[in-house]
């Protein structure tokens, strides 16, 4: 209850209200812009958090993650062109509606079950990161080593393509994080006699190339038209009946995304995609989903914005990322100082519940904003990309050399901005190399230590309770993965997302 009070005086001060503000509705703008998203946006955005407090940041950085999730139902119902991925299943029934003349009670129920789900998911959060922080303290080098790799492996298995390519991408990114000095003996390592590798790859400057810059070249590569709903956006209300058929969707919808959003890799995504599934299985007229029934859109859109939520959870009780995002609020922890992991409720008890106090203000404000500001949302789709992108360019490019006025930050992002385009091009996605590359260290540091409690000796991380059950559940995901039927089901879950 302590936690709760000092969430809400650290997350109702006015100069947080505004930073909240601030994030929901960047958040917001970046869900209805199709082809950005969050994670482009907050790689972007993280250099300019350096010069706030850890709160503030925090705030920031999250406001625009689950305030894309809100955004991207917009332009998904509006254009049947999602802004987000997780709202590809929106647009299924969403602009079907909007079609047909029903986009207000579509947008309405779209804000309504996110706002229901939001809360329900930062309530959760509330409830269950503070013991698994407890228990990860309790954990020995050997449990924190097994958990990376569960987190891991489970992160190859949920990606969405070739989970051949994932594995290849994970092991890429942890190569990638080796380069530098090494932390137990201060040897250079894949430094190739370059002084600025000596402290290793910057995290921001690979963020922003290989989501921020590689996303531009390739929105420039294929511009997608879209004919948008002109008519007059009204009805903002639902009436009776809409209520009463959503009531059961957004109720399910919100457990599976709480459930699923804790999950590594594409939990949001996973969430929508199963709660649509589960939805047109319990209707008596499965063959009308997809042509503009409410329940259609209730469920994904409370499934992914609880998900949103209860992603934070092994962010914020173990240090351990569940999404591209949550990698990047990783890096943001550390750029203000702060070592993400279980101690960081105990040691910062301000910044960790007056985040997700902020989560529940953040929730609230996009409601208010969402619904009035339907005009804006759209007249934004009108502005050309070929003007936006000189903009976000010059200002990623600021913004990462601000941190340690060293140009070679710049040609870093140029870099991995190619490299992120080729990638997009061969098939591959990037979000397992930046999981690869941020729990990397964590990964080695472990092991490491654990082989020097066990004197050498491997067995040990087997034999202990905790690490060998871990690593058993690893390799129980993994074989799983790789089975024909279990690999032909996940094609067909991702199958939206791809196209």
């Amino acid at each position: 209850m302590d936690g709760i009070l000092l969430g809400l005086e650290t997350a109702l001060q006015p100069s947080n209200i505004l930073i909240c503000l601030l994030g929901v509705t960047l958040g917001t703008a970046v869900g209805v812009l199709p082809g950005i998203g969050p994670t482009a946006t907050v790689a972007l955005l993280l250099p300019i958090t350096f010069e706030f407090d850890p709160v503030a940041s925090l705030i920031m950085l999250a406001g625009i993650y689950y305030g894309a999730q809100y955004g991207g139902s917009t332009t998904a119902i509006l254009l049947n062109l999602p802004g987000e991925s997780s709202s590809v299943v929106t647009a299924l029934d969403g602009h079907q509606m909007a079609r047909q003349g029903r986009a207000g009670p579509a947008l309405a129920t779209a804000a309504l079950g996110s706002f229901f789900a939001g809360t329900v998911g930062t309530i959760m959060l509330a409830a269950f990161a503070p013991p698994l922080a407890q228990l990860a303290l309790k954990f020995g080098p050997a449990d924190y080593f097994a958990v990376v790799v569960l987190g891991l492996i489970a992160s190859i298995a949920l990606a969405s393509g070739s989970t051949v390519k994932a594995l290849a991408m994970i092991v890429l990114g942890l190569l990638l994080g080796t380069i530098g000095q090494d932390k137990f003996t201060g040897v250079p390592r894949f430094t190739f006699g370059v002084p600025e590798l000596f402290g290793g790859l910057d995290f921001v400057s690979l963020a922003v190339g290989l989501f921020g810059l590689a996303e531009i070249i390739r929105n420039l590569e294929s511009r997608q038209s879209a004919s948008i709903v002109t008519r007059k956006v009204e009805g903002l209300w639902l009436s009776r009946d809409d209520f009463r058929r959503i009531r059961m969707p957004v109720l399910r919808g919100t457990a599976l995304g709480s459930v699923l959003g804790v999950l590594p890799g594409g939990g949001h995504v996973l969430a929508s995609f199963t709660s649509y599934s589960v939805e047109k299985n319990l209707s008596k007229e499965p063959k009308k989903f997809g042509t503009g029934v409410i329940e259609g859109v209730a469920a994904p859109e409370s499934a992914n914005n609880a998900a949103a939520q209860t992603s934070f959870i092994p962010l914020l009780s173990l240090g351990l990322p569940a999404h591209p995002v949550m990698a990047l609020l990783v890096g943001a922890f550390i750029i203000q100082g702060i070592t993400p992991g279980p101690n960081v409720i105990n040691d910062e008890p301000e910044l960790v519940w007056g985040l997700i106090a902020s989560m529940w203000v953040g929730n609230l404000l996009l409601v208010l904003l969402n619904l009035p500001l339907i005009g804006l949302w759209v007249k934004m789709l009108s502005v050309p990309y070929e003007v936006m992108f000189p903009a976000i360019i010059a200002f990623a490019s600021i913004g990462c050399y601000s941190l340690s006025l060293n140009p070679w930050d710049v040609f870093a992002i140029a870099a991995a901005g190619l490299v992120g385009y080729f990638l997009i091009r061969w098939g591959c996605e990037a979000a397992p190399l930046l999981l690869g590359f941020v729990l990397g260290p964590l990964l080695e540091q472990n092991l490491r230590r654990a082989m020097i409690i066990s004197r050498g000796d491997p067995v040990d991380l087997v034999m202990r309770p905790i690490s060998g059950s871990l690593l058993l559940l690893a390799v129980v995901i993994i074989v799983v993965a790789v089975l024909p039927s279990v690999r032909k089901k996940r094609e067909v879950v991702f199958q939206g997302e791809d196209d």
